[in-house]
């Protein structure tokens, strides 16, 4: 019994580091691979980097997406998109 007590602030330790920093992070994760996955052409997204555009093609072999900019095409990751900045275009804005 003793020994169990020596070992019980460690376990403590490792469930609330577990519920505070490693649930959370797979949450988020798991929301932003959703995210990717739903994406469709005429999205306006925004890549992590700022770079604003619209989808025009998805390649689904190589897990791309072109992406129609001011100045031409590009061709970036999907996981390059933002899931926060895209959906803050996407939002229908406030007007007074």
């Amino acid at each position: 019994m003793g020994d169990m007590g020596q070992f019980l602030p460690f376990i403590l330790m490792f469930v609330v580091v577990y519920f505070f920093m490693i649930a959370p992070q797979m949450k988020r994760a798991k929301k932003e691979k959703k995210f990717a996955a739903e994406l469709k052409k005429g999205d306006k997204i925004v890549t992590k980097s700022g770079l604003h555009g619209k989808i025009l093609e998805l390649g689904e072999k190589d897990n791309t997406c072109i992406i129609e900019t001011m100045s031409g095409k590009v061709k970036f990751e999907r996981s390059a998109i933002s899931m926060e900045l895209s959906t803050a275009v996407n939002a229908p804005s406030k007007t007074a």
